[in-house]
């Protein structure tokens, strides 16, 4: 049910004096009659757990030749609180491939009365380029009614031209979580001697299928599909929510043709665009022999070349035409000492192959937490370009966009996914390093002392590997050490204390490791009440993570990242007093995790040990509450605290 503020009071009387409230379930019987989208004619269990309706959404692609496709985009939606208001708002994006035709808007209010048409002056052009792009030729055309009286209705007619073929949308007629959709449709119309390809998730009926003179029109329909909420580790979205993914069989994009039945195919294309663009300098070709003159090894030789790219280049995106698909030549990228990740990687490629060492061009899905490709349904789902250098029992995968990165490291950016080797022979589907449990550890060793003052001064030894020293890499290249010192007092969780010093030393491997020393002094760490003191033996190793029970789980459980903590704690406390409570030990095992803690008093030090494991997989839905017990346990233990009593004997404190 919608909450009080979704309800707006009219003048508090209507025409004949009556008092009235209006929302999408009621409205005074001598008001408006109401037009096709009047709030009041959605469903309630459409505005459960709801921020935006979809009241109607209408997709048609027409491939009308093998470089021109037809798109007529025409949807309405319903405002409902500000939660939503960000979906009011229409972003078109437009490039050298794409040319928007024309933009028809309508706003409406609660009673679907029409308040105001778009007029083409109120469209805002935005260009594409900003932040790490050089040159982009992407464009936005952005229109916002600014209305705020909620609820109201916007509706769109967008109509757009594309000319290439290598992209096919695709259907999500769930934009996103606390979205509920009235109707839906999707169709595509393409010759009937052409094969488009697509794929359902999670859409249980076929597709609708008709044939008129020489076309084949292929569509799909959803209607009256209620809100969802996300949960806690669910899967991917098209997991949960129907998606139709498109994609071309033969295809054009500018002078380039090619074909994406599979992924041997698909690599051919990408040869096609490369090819030639891997001839260097004659500066650049006597330097790669002086780097590599005497170097016996080859993973030597690679490390080599890759420090060379990474101190003589640096990323700026380039995104132009053919360019956003194409590498720049290597000859570019020596010359400007600048490239996309797709240039880099070519020009990586190129320098390896001037050293006689075979690498491959790649392509991959980035992001940490990105889905991986959808492996059956072969289509361009690329963002990035990375190389592969096959070695002698080995691989070694360079990420060529980073100037910091160590050579044959991935991490969560890369890594644990599929990627599509550009070989000789054309596209050849492959897997990234998987870094697992025993690889994503943090070993953290803490020597303490507590003062009478309940003052605790702190040295921190910490260990972070592979993954877990993803963030902190970033951190510590990427910023002054005085905003490190920022970002530290940010992350640590303490009431009241200072970094006295911080230091760090990276391994860099392709299993690399960042090593941090901390200094820190925390003041009223400790409780004191009287003769007791009360002090958690666990300083900076604490889970925050609780969730809510609910009975109603959906989705299953997916939990990509595993890792283990290891922490060590001794604290040197006041002389004086004996233990009156102690936290008894734990240990937990089962298929979300592990974690055990101790805690003992030896002379007048508490020696506190604590494990963590999270594993990776899947989970039913079932066992939700396990999941629920699991970290609730693992918060309460966290928090433990030893309870100290002063000795008798003992004066002051």
């Amino acid at each position: 049910m919608p909450n009080r503020s979704y309800l707006k009071r009219k003048n508090n009387s209507c025409k004949k004096g009556h008092s009235v409230y209006y929302s999408y379930y009621s409205r005074c019987n001598c008001g408006p009659a109401g037009g096709e989208y009047a709030v009041s004619k959605i469903a309630p269990e459409l505005l459960r757990n709801a921020n935006i309706v979809i009241r109607f959404e209408e997709e048609h692609i027409v491939l009308q030749s093998l470089d021109k496709v037809l798109i007529k985009h025409h949807y309405v939606i319903t405002i409902l609180n500000d939660e939503g208001a960000r979906f009011a708002r229409l972003v078109e994006s437009y490039d050298n491939f794409q040319e928007i035709k024309s933009i028809d808007g309508i706003l409406y209010d609660a009673y679907g009365i029409k308040l105001k048409s778009l007029k083409s002056k109120d469209v805002e052009d935005l260009s594409g380029s900003g932040g790490s792009n050089l040159a982009d030729d992407s464009r936005f055309k952005v229109h916002d009614f600014y209305y705020k009286i909620y609820p109201y209705t916007v509706e769109y007619n967008i109509e757009t031209v594309k000319r290439e073929t290598m992209f096919f949308p695709s259907w999500v007629p769930v934009w996103d979580e606390n979205i509920s959709v009235e109707k839906s449709r999707f169709s595509i119309s393409v010759p009937k001697d052409y094969l488009v390809r697509f794929k359902q998730i999670n859409y249980k009926n076929a597709a609708s299928i008709t044939e008129i003179e020489d076309k084949r029109i292929y569509n799909w329909e959803l209607t009256n599909y209620e809100a969802v909420v996300k949960e806690y580790a669910y899967p991917g979205w098209a997991e949960i929510t129907p998606t139709i993914l498109l994609a071309p069989s033969n295809f054009v994009i500018e002078d380039y043709t090619g074909n994406m039945t599979d992924w041997k195919e698909l690599g051919k294309f990408q040869i096609n665009l490369n090819r030639g663009r891997d001839v260097l300098p004659d500066a650049i070709k006597k330097k790669v022999a002086e780097l590599t003159r005497n170097i016996n090894s080859v993973p030597e030789k690679i490390r080599i070349l890759y420090n060379f790219l990474q101190s003589n280049t640096h990323y700026i995106s380039i995104q132009l035409g053919i360019g956003g698909w194409r590498p720049f030549e290597a000859s570019f990228v020596a010359l400007k000492a600048y490239g996309d990740c797709k240039a880099l990687s070519n020009y990586m490629f190129s320098l390896l192959k001037e050293a006689g060492i075979v690498s491959y061009y790649t392509l991959i899905k980035a992001g940490d937490g990105a889905a991986d490709l959808v492996t059956d349904f072969p289509s361009r789902q690329f963002n990035h370009a990375i190389v592969c250098v096959p070695v002698e029992k080995d691989t070694i995968w360079l990420e060529c966009t980073s100037q910091n990165k160590a050579a044959g490291y991935m991490g969560g950016f890369t890594g644990n996914r599929h990627a599509l080797l550009i070989t000789e022979e054309g596209g050849k589907l492959v897997t990234t390093p998987f870094y697992k449990l025993n690889d994503n550890v943090q070993i953290r060793n803490i020597q303490a002392l507590l003062d009478i003052e309940a003052t605790l001064k702190v040295h921190v030894k910490s260990s972070y590997k592979a993954m877990q020293q993803d963030d902190l890499q970033m951190m510590i290249n990427g910023l002054s050490k005085d905003k490190v010192k920022e970002s530290l007092h940010e992350q640590l969780d303490f009431a009241t204390y200072e970094i006295n010093n911080f230091e760090y030393k990276e391994e860099k491997s392709a299993m690399p490791v960042i090593e941090e020393s901390l200094e820190i002094t925390v003041s009223n760490y400790a409780t004191i009440t009287g003769k007791r003191l009360f002090v958690n033996p666990n300083i900076m190793t604490r889970a925050n993570r609780r969730l809510q029970t609910d009975t109603t789980r959906k989705y299953e459980l997916e939990f990509r990242y595993e890792y283990r903590d290891i922490d060590t704690a001794e604290i040197e406390l006041p002389i004086g007093y004996e233990p009156e409570s102690m936290p008894k030990d734990i240990s937990i095992r089962n298929k979300f995790g592990r974690y055990q803690c101790s805690v003992m008093l030896l002379a007048n030090k508490l020696i506190y040990c604590r494990l963590y494991e999270q594993y990776s997989g899947r989970i039913p839905a079932t066992e939700y509450p396990d999941l629920v017990g699991f970290y609730d346990a693992v918060y309460k233990a966290d928090r433990s605290k030893v309870v100290l009593v002063k000795k008798e004997s003992t004066k002051g404190f």
